[in-house]
């Protein structure tokens, strides 16, 4: 089964707190503190395997966790650093943000790798906040928690050449005739449902990847009969290789099939309709009406594009169509890789905070406060007096006199509240 769109949730491991710990060692009366700080939390590691052909194990398998890095120990010890969870994903596979929508990273090169979630510094133990004047500090910071998101996955094939047209016009059996694929054939509408790859042979050590993508109808732009599906695969290809009936058994107009299909791509994506493209007129060997073919030939030499009479299923013209398309593909450069667009919020700063006033009560909020609060022990006189000068140096003191807070006045930071003292 090809599946390839699915949605996750990672979430990178939490650094490890530090540890409140002071020497007890035998003729060391006073030992002073030796509380180790917290290992950092492991990454999520997302790497493109060139072996994974589908993201189907990400329909069965949704929560995706790295190791919580360990707390810290005594005698100095740091925690254990969280082991990295490397997820694997197809070459092509595209990461973007589930709330934004925009692109993270496009994992489009073998054996890349990628971090799309990293794990939190672990906390200071209680040995850093030793001074002169506090000899014994009985408080630590906590770990920082790691990142977290949802995110979904898209593969877009990575192949040189795409096969576009209606449904039922023969480009599975073009595939199969000049490569060792075998997609599902069958006259009937839709026979293919999922994307097949074939590596072509041209001759002269010359070969390029070919893909039969589902057949487009009119809306698929808008995502209707399995136009998405089709579209976000052939948006890597150098070159679209255009198949269109020209056998009239159907009823069907040529001309007006190649403007629907060639519609349907500029409507989903400008780039696509500036793709290089090369017509293949085909089904020539089963024609009812040569006239149609004639027509549609002169149609096409207007518009000044390499125009190709074939029979896939007989292999007439199939060989020179496939020399010029593999001339073709020594000329154009690479597709470019899709861009990140979404932008990584820094981690914690230590200066982002906010104060505003809801009613009688002034409300503290920002990262910088949710860090401070995670790494004070409010019942230890020395741990609070530290909390109190770190408000007063990053400013938070002054913001709420701003605000016209006062002696008395109530503040709350998250689930503490307290009343502000001058």
């Amino acid at each position: 089964m090809f599946a390839d769109t699915a949605q996750i949730h990672i979430k990178a491991g939490n650094g490890g707190n530090g540890l409140v710990s002071f020497r007890r060692e035998k003729y060391v009366p006073n030992g002073g503190p030796d509380g180790g700080d917290g290992g950092r939390g492991g990454n999520v590691v997302f790497t493109a395997d060139k072996n994974l052909t589908t993201l189907l194990d990400f329909r069965y398998r949704r929560d995706y966790r790295a190791e919580n890095g360990g707390d810290g120990r005594a005698k100095n010890c740091f925690g254990k650093k969280g082991e990295d969870l490397v997820v694997r994903v197809p070459v092509g596979t595209i990461l973007r943000d589930k709330e934004s929508g925009k692109i993270i990273k496009d994992m489009s090169e073998p054996d890349e790798e990628f971090i799309a979630a990293k794990g939190g510094n672990g906390g200071w133990g209680n040995v850093h906040f030793a001074t002169a004047v506090r000899q014994a500090p009985k408080f630590a910071k906590n770990g920082i928690p790691g990142q977290e998101r949802d995110i979904v996955l898209e593969l877009k094939l990575l192949a040189d050449v795409g096969l576009a047209g209606f449904p039922n016009v023969g480009k599975s059996t073009l595939l199969a005739s000049v490569s060792e694929a075998r997609p599902k054939i069958a006259n009937y509408h839709f026979t293919t449902l999922e994307p097949n790859l074939g590596v072509v042979d041209a001759g002269e050590g010359r070969s390029f990847v070919l893909a039969d993508i589902p057949g487009l109808i009119e809306g698929a732009h808008e995502g209707v009969g399995l136009g998405h599906e089709f579209l976000r695969h052939i948006e890597r290809t150098r070159v679209i290789i255009h198949v269109v009936d020209v056998s009239g058994i159907e009823g069907r107009d040529p001309i007006d099939d190649f403007e629907k299909i060639n519609a349907e791509l500029a409507l989903y994506s400008s780039a696509l309709s500036e793709r290089p493209q090369i017509v293949a007129a085909n089904k020539t060997d089963i024609m009812t009406d040569s006239t149609l073919l004639d027509r549609f030939k002169d149609y096409i030499n207007e518009k000044k594009l390499p125009f190709f009479e074939i029979s896939a299923a007989s292999r007439k013209g199939v060989r020179e169509l496939i020399s010029y398309t593999a001339s073709l593909l020594e000329t154009l450069e690479p597709i470019a890789v899709f861009e990140p667009e979404f932008e990584e919020e820094d981690e914690l700063s230590g200066e982002d905070f906010t104060v505003s006033r809801d009613g009688e009560r002034y409300i503290v909020e920002g990262p910088y406060v949710e860090k401070l609060l995670r790494g004070v022990n409010f019942d230890d006189d020395e741990s609070l007096q530290y909390f109190q000068r770190a408000l007063r140096r990053k400013g938070i003191i002054d913001a709420l006199r701003a605000q016209g807070c006062g002696e008395g006045d109530s503040v709350r930071m998250y689930e503490l509240e307290f009343d502000f003292v001058e």
